[in-house]
C-alpha cells in the first residue's frame, strides 16, 4: 500500500511546541511505517520522519513570516496531486481545499475534518459529500449533513506521557483564547486555593492582556509558555488536574487525553467531544460552570490515577489509531465505502 500523507505547514512534522494536527500525522505517519506501510510524507522541508518526505515548503509559516502562507500552500498541495498517480490513496490532514483537485484524480482521498474552523466552509465539503471519504474525530463533530468514513479518535505516544504522581497544583494547558477558558480557569484555581500553572502558545494577546497577565503571581498562577514534549509530560503527569472549561464544541482536545494518560483527571464542561472523552467521577469531572466544579474539587483526590491511565491506554494509543486507518484504508481501496 502507497500512501501520501498531506500534513499542514503551519508548523514543523512534528512540531516542536505547538501543532496539534501537525502531531497528529506524525504519529500516524511514523505507526503506519512501523507496519511495513509505504508512506510519503508532505510535509515542510524541516520535518523529521521516517518515511519518505517530499517538501516544496522550505520552513513552516508559522516560523517564517517572511512566507507568503497561501502561495505555499497552493505549491505545497499541488504538489501532492501532480504525483497522485504514484500512490493508492492520499490522506488528506490539509482541511477542506484540497478537496477541489480530488475530481482530477482516480486516486482515493480521505480526509480527517479535524474540525470546522466555520460554517463558511461546509459548501466545499458539501460539494464532494458522498464521492470524498471524511473521517471525523470524535461522534460529536460529526455533521448532519456529511457522510462518514469512520470517526477516529487521535491517538498519542503513550511512553511520552508516563504515570505522574499527581500533586496540589492544577493546569491549564492550551492556547490562550477565550474558547479555551483560560479566564476560567484561574477563577477555579482561585476558588480551590489551588496553584495555577497556564501553558500554550498566546493566540488572542488581547485576551492575555486583559484576563491573564494582570492576575499573574508567582506561585499563584503562572504561565510558563509554550512547552515542549519532555515539560508537558512533567507538568501534566505532577498536577492534580488538568482545567478545561471551554466555551466551544471542542472536536476533540489532544491534550485532555495527554492528561489521562499520565493518569491526570480533567475537569471540564460537557460540550462538544468532552463528553466521549471523559467519564464524570471516573477519569475527570463534567461541570457545567465555575462554581460547580469548586464544589465538586475535593472528588479529585479520590479519583485513581492508574485507572486514568489504564483506560486511556486502551482507548487512545497511536497504534489503535494506526490500526482503524488502515481499516478505513483497505475497506476504500477495495471498494467498499
Amino acid at each position: 500500500m502507497r500512501i501520501a500523507m498531506l500534513a499542514p505547514i503551519a508548523w514543523r512534522v512534528p512540531p516542536r511546541h505547538y501543532g496539534p494536527w501537525e502531531r497528529v500525522v506524525s504519529l500516524l505517519t511514523e505507526a503506519l511505517v512501523a507496519r511495513g506501510v509505504e508512506v510519503t510524507l508532505f510535509a515542510t522541508a524541516n520535518s523529521l520522519t521516517s518515511a519518505k518526505l517530499a517538501a516544496v515548503c522550505p520552513l513552516p509559516y508559522e516560523e517564517a513570516p517572511d512566507l507568503d502562507a497561501k502561495v505555499w500552500e497552493a505549491l505545497h498541495i499541488s504538489s501532492v496531486f501532480e504525483r497522485a498517480a504514484e500512490f493508492d490513496l492520499i490522506h488528506n490532514h490539509f482541511d477542506f481545499l484540497p478537496l477541489v483537485f480530488s475530481e482530477l484524480t482516480p486516486t482515493p482521498v480521505v480526509t480527517t475534518i479535524h474540525g470546522f474552523s466555520s460554517e463558511r466552509i461546509l459548501p466545499v465539503y458539501q460539494k464532494y459529500n458522498g464521492r470524498a471519504h471524511y473521517v471525523a474525530i470524535s461522534e460529536a463533530d460529526r455533521h448532519p449533513s456529511l457522510e462518514y468514513a469512520a470517526t477516529i479518535y487521535h491517538g498519542i505516544d503513550l511512553e511520552a506521557f508516563p504515570e505522574g504522581s499527581g500533586g496540589d497544583y492544577l493546569v491549564y494547558f492550551g492556547r490562550i483564547h477565550p474558547h479555551k477558558g483560560t479566564a476560567e480557569a484561574i477563577q477555579l484555581a482561585t476558588r480551590m486555593r489551588r496553584r495555577l500553572v497556564i501553558a500554550g502558545i498566546v493566540q488572542d494577546q488581547g485576551y492575555f492582556e486583559r484576563e491573564v497577565r494582570p492576575r499573574l503571581r508567582p506561585g499563584v498562577v503562572e504561565y510558563a509558555g509554550s512547552v515542549g514534549p519532555a515539560k508537558r509530560a512533567e507538568l501534566l503527569g505532577g498536577a492534580l488536574a488538568l482545567i478545561h472549561l471551554i466555551n466551544f464544541d471542542e472536536p476533540f482536545g489532544l491534550s485532555v487525553v495527554e492528561a489521562l494518560a499520565c493518569g491526570t483527571p480533567v475537569v471540564a464542561t460537557p460540550r462538544g467531544s468532552m463528553p466521549e472523552l471523559i467519564r464524570d467521577g471516573e477519569n475527570g469531572l463534567l461541570v457545567d460552570s465555575v462554581e460547580q466544579a469548586a464544589a465538586r474539587g475535593d472528588e479529585l483526590t479520590r479519583l485513581d490515577r492508574a485507572r486514568i491511565r489504564a483506560e486511556a491506554r486502551r482507548r487512545f494509543s497511536a497504534e489503535r489509531m494506526a490500526d482503524e486507518y488502515g481499516q478505513v484504508y483497505e475497506r476504500i481501496l477495495s471498494g467498499l465505502r
